[in-house]
């Protein structure tokens, strides 16, 4: 399942499953020999117990003494005291196991998801994103810590109690091995569904997440428009998918784990009937009955253990089959794609749509030269927007091309795209952590005097200067706290330091009060001149100052040319301008 265009980020495939995991025990595959080893000789010690204790009735019965049963019973409080020892250090050694494949895996998430595609990312949504780095990821962090190891030292205990049994008397061994039939056919009933239902409870999970992210981002939007009831609505269908997702898979272990508990009974019962008959005609001692009878007693605790754990790897199972999805997922063109010529940008018979709509472009031809100030407007739906995304590369043209320097710039890869375009909105991101680190994140070796000199461009030195400590106060939650003007300006402030050839600023400084937002764009102007600078215009001050102004309408490029010459040529332009300016020049 690759689904991306169905909306969703993609699982992964059972064998892809598989591949993931072998390739982290191979990560670390010293430890999980160890591991195995220490299980190993732990369940050898207990075996020893009922073998023992099969031999005190043998000696009682034989008319032995108490010092041979005493002997006896030392060697089983030293088998027992050895085999606890070595399964705390086998739990210990698993435990560590567990946690650096848990970090192997966080960062492998975080590096998967960090290199997706912005349009990707937009159309799976950040809920269904969220759900996998956290109750996803904690999900597998619990199995490699606590399940794996649990599951790994009773399947050997399991293994072993079996294999003595068979080494008492292969006939017992027999009946006890066909006496857990039923267990096999209760797991095989369970497993034949459980994934599936686990892969839905997942899904109705990030539908749930995703519903409430968008809701809260946009409650007062939801306000202003009424739809307070719809949102509510389409929670409550989410929650009650998600619960029937729930229902049906409380349904699976209400079945399963019953039919199991009655299946133990089976083989101990099967094992004492056998070992009677085999004890009256003298071809089996008692107290190798008792022994197989105490064997197989105490197969019921690590088969226990290992059917409860079975039960928690299918919902792990499909949380790690939704975390490596991301492996399958659509990512950013690795670096050492071809070097732009120059820094012209040319867009070629664009057309585009999104995945539930018409047509958004249609035959858009544009050339920006390099260090032109170029402004785009016009009316809401034109297309002004999709075509910034197209420029930034966030999303790829459906027919037509955009070039950088002759190389398309959905091909350039991460840093060379960074270099060379890019996009800014009106939706900032304050990081947790300074205000040096928040600044930091576009140019990491930038000095104190640097990063002075970017905050005063954008008309943030004064605010920061009042902070208590400056560039090292601490922003975000536990911090100072910051409005939508200030997060634009940080925002802004690490464009300076990224130091692009081209900007495109989407409605960057729509949070900012009229009088700032132009001083802040004719700073910006200032310290990226030489640079291309592309404004989606939503205020006409910014098309007076521009170089050029394209206009957009129903998805197409209407007019191109001076503030003068649109005014002079009295077209759409010239509309705009008199009805936001009240003034034909």
């Amino acid at each position: 399942m690759t689904a991306v265009s169905s909306g969703r980020l993609p699982i992964a495939e059972p064998a892809d499953v598989r591949r993931a995991m072998l390739r982290l025990l191979r990560a670390d595959a010293r430890a999980f020999a160890a591991v195995l080893a220490l299980n190993g000789m732990a369940a050898g010690a207990g075996l020893a117990g009922p073998w023992l204790v099969g031999r005190i009735i043998d000696e009682v019965r034989g008319g032995g003494g108490v010092g041979a049963v005493d002997r006896l019973a030392l060697w089983i409080l030293v088998c027992s005291l050895a085999q606890l020892l070595l399964a705390r250090w086998a739990r210990y050694v698993g435990h560590r196991f567990g946690e650096r494949t848990l970090a192997r895996v966080r960062e492998e998430f975080v590096e998967r998801a960090l290199a997706l595609p912005a349009g990707v990312l937009e159309r799976a949504g950040t809920g269904d994103l969220t759900a996998r780095g956290t109750a996803d990821v904690a999900l597998v962090g619990t199995t490699l810590r606590d399940v794996g190891p649990d599951l790994l030292v009773n399947s050997v205990q399991a293994l072993f109690l079996l294999g003595a049994v068979f080494a008492l008397n292969p006939l017992l061994g027999a009946c006890g091995l066909v006496g857990l039939t039923g267990i096999w056919c209760a797991l095989r009933w369970y497993l034949k569904r459980a994934r599936d239902g686990y892969l839905a409870e997942g899904a109705a999970t990030s539908d749930v997440a995703e519903i409430l992210a968008a809701t809260a981002s946009g409650a007062r939007t939801v306000e202003a428009l009424r739809l307070q009831r719809r949102r509510v609505t389409a929670s409550r269908d989410a929650l009650e998918t998600s619960r029937r997702t729930r229902l049906y898979t409380l349904f699976l272990r209400t079945v399963f784990f019953p039919a199991v508990e009655v299946s133990y009974l089976v083989p101990v019962a099967a094992v004492l009937l056998v070992g009677g008959v085999l004890l009256d005609h003298g071809t089996l001692s008692l107290g190798a009955v008792v022994s197989a009878a105490l064997y197989l007693q105490r197969l019921n605790g690590p088969l226990d253990e290992i059917l409860m754990r079975i039960e928690q790897l299918q919902s792990s199972g499909a949380s790690f089959a939704r975390v490596e999805g991301l492996a399958r997922a659509p990512q950013t063109v690795p670096a050492g794609s071809p070097a732009p010529a120059d820094d012209r940008i040319d867009v070629t018979g664009v057309r585009y749509a999104y995945d539930r709509g018409g047509e958004v472009l249609r035959g858009v031809d544009l050339t920006v030269r390099p260090g032109e100030r170029l402004a785009v407007v016009g009316p809401s739906g034109a297309g002004k927007t999709t075509l910034s995304r197209l420029l930034a590369g966030v999303d790829a043209p459906g027919e037509g091309t955009v070039t950088v320097g002759g190389v398309p710039v959905v091909d350039l890869g991460p840093d060379q795209l960074r270099r060379q375009v890019v996009l800014v909105t009106q939706e900032h991101h304050v990081f947790l952590g300074t205000v040096r680190d928040n600044l930091l994140i576009a140019e990491p070796a930038a000095t104190d005097e640097q990063l002075w000199a970017a905050l005063t461009a954008v008309g943030a030195e004064d605010w920061i200067r009042e902070l208590p400590d400056g560039l090292g106060t601490r922003l975000g939650e536990g911090g100072c706290p910051t409005d939508g003007s200030q997060a634009q300006q940080l925002a802004l402030a690490r464009v300076v330091l990224a130091d692009p050839h081209t900007l495109i600023l989407d409605e960057a400084t729509a949070l900012l009060d009229p009088a700032t937002a132009r001083h802040t764009e004719r700073a910006l102007a200032a310290v990226l001149q030489g640079r291309t600078v592309i404004a989606i215009a939503h205020r006409l001050h910014t098309a007076h100052d521009a170089d050029r102004v394209a206009v957009m309408e129903g998805g197409r490029l209407t007019e191109l040319g001076t503030h003068e010459e649109l005014v002079a040529a009295g077209g759409a332009y010239a509309a705009l301008w008199r009805t936001w300016h009240g003034d034909p020049a």
